[in-house]
């Protein structure tokens, strides 16, 4: 199951019944038709459960008796599409949700009092998320939240309720339409706390924190891993030094404090400047290690 799907399950568990939730999904997931009858309306959605509970909606806030179609897409992803269609009434819905336009359509952007109001963004943003919505998976790394509208005075709008709880909103037009979108993780995660997905929020934080923990390791593993490259190759180095003063003068010509060192690192190449250092019969500091080391490269640099 992708992390969308949780987190629209989530939300369709927590049984709302908010007309502000309805208008989103309507504006988003809605088309307008006309017969000799009047309006009708359509919502389609791929995923059964978010059908059914546009068919509850309706009939919980309005007492409209929808029907439940479904076809088969034609595409390589031969998804099932379900449609929530409603023939009676939809004059009084779209009126009473303030979505209809002077000319029989739905309005473009978002209405004033919900766009004035902390409860209904809420419910409005759940709603958009439940129609549209989609985010990316957090084992990725790669953040993204994004709702996709038709239009951009809508896609502008939505970006405002998020500013409303201090989100990083963002909009960007695709082929499809216009997109509002979050990228920190910060914000994604306030987001889902903001729309009432509090599992969905925990399970992105804790997978979060477990990737960066994971980088972290691996940061220091390959600092750890650089170091001892580092020290292995200046190692052999002094070692390679030793050697051809071994073989050009002998090790004994050197001075008796640059004998011991050298005598050292020669029996224990594997050894760090500490080690060299706390093994001398008189312990030196790192920097006096070092000290010496340097003579002896010297030395041999010179022959």
């Amino acid at each position: 199951m992708s992390f969308t799907v949780k987190v629209k399950e989530e939300l369709l568990s927590l049984v709302s019944r908010d007309k502000n939730e309805l208008a989103a999904i309507i504006k988003m997931s809605g088309s307008l038709g006309l017969t000799g009858q009047g309006l009708t309306l359509s919502l389609t959605t791929e995923n059964a459960k978010i059908a059914r509970h546009i068919y509850e909606l309706l009939l919980a806030l309005y007492q409209a008796k929808s029907d439940i179609r479904h076809h088969q897409k034609t595409n390589l992803r031969k998804n099932r599409v379900y449609t929530v269609f409603l023939d009676r009434g939809v004059e009084e819905i779209l009126a009473d949700l303030h979505l209809a336009d002077a000319f029989f359509g739905i309005e473009a952007g978002i209405d004033q009092a919900i766009l004035s109001d902390d409860e209904a963004s809420r419910s409005y943003l759940r709603g958009a998320f439940l129609a549209n919505g989609s985010m990316r998976e957090p084992e990725s790394g790669k953040y993204q939240l994004e709702i996709l509208s038709v239009y951009l005075d809508h896609a502008e709008d939505l970006a405002a309720l998020m500013r409303r709880f201090l989100l990083d909103a963002k909009t960007i037009e695709r082929k499809k339409g216009v997109v509002t979108y979050l990228q920190r993780a910060e914000d994604i995660m306030d987001f889902l706390i903001v729309i009432g997905a509090m599992e969905a929020m925990k399970e992105f934080e804790s997978v979060k924190l477990l990737r960066e923990a994971r980088n972290d390791l691996n940061r220091a593993t390959n600092a750890e891993t650089a170091n001892i490259a580092r020290t292995v190759t200046a190692s052999m180095k002094t070692i390679n030094n030793i050697i051809k003063i071994n073989e050009s003068i002998g090790i004994e010509q050197l001075p008796l404090d640059l004998q011991e060192v050298a005598q050292l690192r020669i029996s224990h190449p594997d050894y760090s400047i500490q080690q060299l250092a706390d093994s001398l019969t008189k312990p030196l500091t790192k920097s006096g290690v070092n000290h010496r080391l340097r003579k002896i490269n010297k030395i041999a640099d010179e022959l």
